[in-house]
């Protein structure tokens, strides 16, 4: 059975915008024979384990991404597959700087989004921390 997913962004809802586009969906629905996958929080860390981007929130942004890349990967799973992330940042100003950032990764398939500021992530040099739910 295929697998249909659609994004509800109702009229009664509003929805953050930047530069008029949408930057998460309120509610995503899964249907069919679906497996879902769980994804930690993933960080602005390289594989050898090292702080990507000290002071830099684009580029640790851009590395959880590639980290989140990489999990659903070895999950069987793509960006595309995502329906909901969570997102941990020591500066929200700076992280919605980023939202160009966020949209390229997942494009019209906007999971929904919850995004909290937080006095400190694992290691002081951290500033954001993403995790997520993929539904395949």
């Amino acid at each position: 059975m295929p697998v249909t997913r659609d994004n509800h962004d109702p009229a009664e809802l509003d929805v953050r915008r930047v530069d008029g586009v949408p930057v998460y969906s309120h509610a995503v629905s899964v249907a069919g024979g679906t497996r879902t996958i769980y994804i930690a929080g993933q960080l602005g860390r390289n594989a050898e384990g090292k702080v990507v981007g000290k002071g830099d929130m684009r580029r640790q942004f851009a590395q959880t991404h590639e980290n989140l890349k990489i999990a659903l990967a070895a999950a069987g799973a793509t960006m595309a597959d995502v329906v909901q992330t969570v997102t941990y940042t020591t500066d929200i100003e700076a992280l919605f700087a980023c939202v160009d950032v966020r949209l390229e990764y997942y494009g019209d398939n906007l999971p929904t989004s919850t995004t909290v500021e937080v006095r400190r992530l694992a290691h002081p040099d951290l500033m954001v921390e993403v995790s997520a739910i993929a539904v395949v």
